[in-house]
């Protein structure tokens, strides 16, 4: 920790914290590019993308849907310093991710009043990542949307916030902990060795470069 701050409180996030979850999470995906996925396809501003993401974030779970997507509040847990929120990552078992991330963006369109073409479109131009995207094997605990405030960064959180979500996949019986990031963010690469992550696989896809400013992803893990 810098000098002067105290070490950070570490908590679930709630409903209360769908603002802040929405821009790590708009953050996390864009890296050090000024676009991430959300940006690209949905295909408007700023204000209207975090508006998206917080209906997600706190989108209510339907009684068929048995998993909450990897954007719901209720897969975060979140760094305070002096009771201010500063780093947030989510942690949830890899197995079922992807349909679950479908129905949220499908329900969050629904109350943003957009039609079944309007959606259709989301999906279409989301779809650029089809050929790289790398997220880990089905038995493996998935660490996501890992992002801390620019004011915060270099004090230590997103250790502590790894630390915190590996006690919980190793607790729940999970073996191996997976996390991915676009290639390219040297940053991210460094922190995720330093927390004992090692490469497992990376794609590219020339598609996704020309429209990221990235040649792909790439895949870190570790044992738990």
């Amino acid at each position: 920790m810098a000098a002067g701050r105290s070490r950070p409180a570490i908590r679930p996030a709630c409903d209360n914290d769908a603002g802040f979850i929405a821009r790590n999470i708009l953050a996390s995906q864009r890296g050090p590019l000024p676009r991430g996925w959300f940006d690209i396809a949905l295909g408007c501003g700023e204000p209207q993308c975090l508006a998206f993401v917080e209906r997600i974030a706190t989108a209510q779970q339907p009684s068929w849907w048995h998993e909450p997507s990897w954007w719901h509040v209720s897969q975060f847990i979140i760094a305070e310093v002096e009771g201010t929120s500063a780093a947030s990552l989510c942690a949830l078992p890899a197995s079922g991710t992807g349909a679950a991330a479908k129905a949220a963006i499908e329900m969050a369109a629904a109350e943003s009043g957009l039609g079944a073409s309007d959606v259709a479109a989301i999906f279409q131009r989301g779809a650029y990542t089809r050929n790289c995207w790398v997220q880990g094997g089905e038995g493996d605990w998935l660490i996501e949307h890992v992002a801390t405030l620019p004011e915060y960064r270099g004090c230590g959180l997103i250790q502590a916030l790894i630390d915190h979500a590996l006690a919980a996949g190793k607790h729940a019986g999970f073996k191996q902990a997976s996390i991915s990031f676009l290639i390219g963010n040297e940053a991210a690469e460094r922190c995720y060795a330093k927390a004992g992550f090692s490469f497992a696989e990376e794609k590219r896809d020339p598609a996704f470069e020309a429209i990221t400013g990235s040649p792909g992803f790439r895949r870190f893990v570790r044992v738990m």
